[in-house]
């Protein structure tokens, strides 16, 4: 395989900025071009739903590299200009404006799109979070706001609760999971964090499905959760809380969407490429001859699990981005990483190393849960490791994750085949 003489990276991203800086550290000369739909320079996603919506960080401290190390990469920064369509037969990227790129590597690295509930947009007071202007907006809001209801029960629904909170709002989190995060750390360690956002004044909503907004002015008042309001004659109220049928109406001045994210790869639609919750890659990351995909985008095979997998972290789309950077220049690696997020909220730090299944056994390995402290290994019903968890121990928990590395490696290729004496 040649090396191409030109590569464009797709999404100036975490990950786009890892691809183009891990080629240039591997030597390559070649041209490189890096299209990013947002006008600023590549910034850092993770601290805007902490520090930046906390105050705590200037917007220019989520900037990844400042502007002399930029210009140092010797690539030309195409911002503010939005991919809108993608041939992949001939590499060629059109933009909003009507240009048209092509090079002889295409990289996707174009992340997420928050996604949106039926029936939440349109009033005042509704807000997502995904951009640097999104925290912008939303913090200006939460300064002013008085009672606050997130919606979503994930990493970013419990992050944006718990810093809303310490800023005093009254908080409300509502979910469908029995517990936040559930589906991320399993039962036994979501109910401990649930207990935290309690002690600390969230109050919690689980297994509650949204049904829609209320609204008075074009501004929002409340969220329902499921229960039909509209032929429901019996109401009551609870500390400020409607109950409604088999649902309630949540008082709210500021409401915030954190739902997930869908792959964008709506610009992918007639690429050529397949497209199932993200791009579809091989083992390499490769969608096609001379195309790849990397972070949140991104669907590989997995060798070591042998089935596909995207993950969404701020680590995945750094490593996979090295790995992409060397495979376009002919190393031919499969990425099989040990997926690993970390959370930080109301000062305990959790770090998930692994994918923790719902079925998964949690044994304490380190620490106790008692002392606000502790490593989890979540094992299978073969007693095999899959994950591990440390909760405020974040050195024990990397070294106990080397128990992981067996599980997710992929399996040694056989040597080639020697022709007889």
């Amino acid at each position: 395989m040649s090396t191409p003489s030109d590569v464009l990276v797709v999404g100036a991203s975490a990950a786009g900025l890892a691809v183009t800086e891990s080629l240039r550290r591997k030597g390559y000369r070649g041209r490189i071009t890096l299209l990013g739909e947002e006008a600023g320079a590549p910034y850092d996603r993770p601290p805007l739903s902490k520090q930046v919506l906390a105050g705590t960080w200037e917007a220019e401290r989520t900037q990844l590299r400042t502007r002399d190390v930029l210009d140092a990469l010797d690539a030309e920064l195409v911002l503010g200009e939005r991919a809108v369509a993608f041939d992949a037969a001939t590499r060629t990227v059109r933009t909003g404006s009507g240009a048209e790129l092509r090079a002889e590597a295409v990289v996707l690295a174009t992340g997420l799109h928050a996604r949106r509930l039926p029936g939440l947009s349109g009033a005042a007071g509704v807000h997502v979070l995904r951009t640097l202007d999104d925290a912008g907006r939303l913090r200006e809001e939460l300064l002013k706001a008085e009672r606050v209801v997130v919606v979503g029960d994930g990493v970013l629904g419990a992050e944006i609760a718990a810093t809303a909170r310490l800023m005093g709002a009254d908080v409300t989190l509502s979910g469908p999971q029995t517990a936040p995060m559930r589906a991320q750390l399993g039962d036994d360690v979501a109910q401990l964090l649930a207990a935290l956002h309690r002690e600390h004044g969230v109050r919690l909503r689980p297994d509650s499905p949204v049904d829609g907004l209320e609204t008075a002015g074009g501004r929002v008042t409340g969220v329902r959760t499921v229960g039909d309001v509209s032929t429901v004659t019996d109401v009551s109220t609870v500390g400020g809380d409607r109950t409604v049928g088999g649902g309630e109406v949540l008082p709210a001045d500021l409401v915030v969407e954190a739902v997930g994210g869908t792959p964008a790869t709506d610009w992918l639609t007639d690429s050529g490429l397949a497209l199932r919750d993200g791009v579809v890659c091989d083992s390499r990351c490769r969608a096609a001859d001379g195309v790849y995909a990397a972070g949140d985008v991104a669907r590989f095979h997995h060798e070591g699990l042998g089935r596909s997998l995207r993950l969404e972290n701020r680590t995945n789309a750094t490593e996979q981005a090295t790995l992409v950077a060397a495979n376009i220049l002919g190393e031919d690696r499969p990425y099989s990483p040990v997926p690993y997020f970390w959370t930080d909220q109301f000062g305990v730090r959790i770090q998930v190393y692994g994918l923790p299944a719902p079925t998964a056994t949690v044994r304490i390995v380190e620490g106790a849960v008692e002392q606000g402290r502790f490593v989890a290994r979540y094992v299978d019903s073969e007693d095999r490791p899959v994950a591990v968890l440390g909760w405020n121990m974040p050195k024990q928990a990397r070294l106990h994750s080397q128990h992981l590395l067996g599980r997710y490696a992929p399996a040694p290729r056989p040597a080639p085949a020697t022709a007889p004496r």
